[in-house]
């Protein structure tokens, strides 16, 4: 039963299983912030566009009262389009992260190729340096 413990503990402890609790967090966070971009500004403006049509009340058979089986086709289609604008928005979101990530890396590429090589005393005392290290490592 130790055993079981001491391997639990280790696998809820690498990094890995941290790393995806931290991505499901923050997941959550996300989609709760695209779902009130897509439903408390988009979908407006969308309905505005369109006269104010809404899907959700679209049903078969039209003329089902309420607690009647009726198949609500309507809040499926309003769902895919939903769908859409997410997908669209997450889309336009991961591109523009992609730009800002290729614009830092390429700073960082200039910025290595303009810095000028070590002096040969800076090169001298980082092998100094490195071999006190190996030598402290030994003993």
């Amino acid at each position: 039963m130790k055993k079981f413990f001491s391997e639990f503990k280790e696998f809820i402890s690498r990094g890995n299983v941290i790393d995806l609790a931290v991505g499901i967090i923050v997941g959550s966070a996300f989609t709760a912030i695209v779902n009130s971009l897509v439903n408390q500004v988009i979908m407006p403006a969308i309905s505005f566009i369109i006269g104010g049509l809404d899907f959700t009340g679209y049903k078969f058979p039209e003329g089902a009262a309420e607690g009647q089986a009726a198949i609500m086709y309507g809040a499926f289609i309003q769902q895919v389009i939903n769908f859409i604008i997410i997908a669209l928005v997450v889309f336009c979101m991961v591109k523009m992260i992609n730009r800002v990530k290729r614009i830092k890396g390429e700073e960082l590429k200039e910025k290595e190729e303009n810095t000028p090589p070590p002096s040969a005393e800076l090169q001298m005392l980082t092998e100094i340096r490195d071999l006190l290290t190996e030598i402290k490592t030994e003993k």
